[in-house]
């Protein structure tokens, strides 16, 4: 019983990346969407987020499901928590990633990122989904997590944040009130995006070991 668990198991932690596979999609699509006003892709982006939510629900149940059959205990039982935890945050990625869309789709014809500011947010698409591909791959191969180099990239992410947000509050900004709404969503939505990753590295961690890392 116990082989077929952890078989069961390993199959949740497939289901699992291949979600944060579709969120990294969904971010880097979002992103290409909002540098070049490409309002096709971000309705793909839009449409395509269903599917992430239905992922998630099906990891839940396939978790839920262990819990009730195999009554995990100590180390099992917080992996197929921690599945749960990760699934949830995960999800909520797809839907910064769709927020980013929306915006695009919202302020179509026009770009929403005047191009004075074009780069930190293309920065900002690259940042955090390399963030997020690191937390895939650690998922397909588990093993120490670099959490130095995943706080470091979290940190840029927050310095364009609080770079971005400076900008457009400066006195002498030449931005309108919209655009500068528009500026601090987006921005907000990458660094959440960026947030959450790292919080699913923290969780998948503590599953492993029993202690968040320092």
């Amino acid at each position: 019983m116990r082989d077929a668990f952890h078989r069961d198991l390993e199959l949740l932690g497939a289901e699992l990346a291949t979600m944060c596979g579709m969120a990294v999609d969904a971010m880097r699509l979002a992103t290409q969407a909002l540098l070049t006003a490409d309002v096709p892709t971000a309705e793909r982006v839009l449409t395509e987020d269903a599917a992430l939510d239905v992922a998630r629900d099906e990891c839940e149940r396939r978790a839920q499901s262990l819990l009730a059959l195999y009554a995990p205990m100590a180390g099992d039982l917080r992996t197929v928590l921690a599945v749960v935890y990760c699934a949830e945050k995960i999800e909520r990625m797809g839907d910064l990633a769709r927020h980013v869309a929306a915006v695009v789709r919202l302020t179509h014809p026009a770009c929403a990122v005047p191009a004075s500011l074009t780069g930190a947010f293309e920065t900002l698409g690259e940042v955090t989904v390399e963030i997020a591909e690191q937390v895939q791959r650690l998922m397909i191969n588990p093993g120490n997590i670099p959490f130095a180099q995943l706080d470091a990239a979290d940190d840029r992410v927050d310095a364009l944040y609080a770079w971005l947000l400076a900008q457009i509050t400066a006195w002498d900004s030449p931005l309108g009130v919209p655009v500068a709404i528009n500026v601090a969503l987006l921005a907000r939505f990458y660094e959440r995006f960026a947030d959450q990753a790292v919080s699913t590295a923290r969780r998948m961690a503590f599953a492993a070991a029993g202690a968040y890392p320092g």
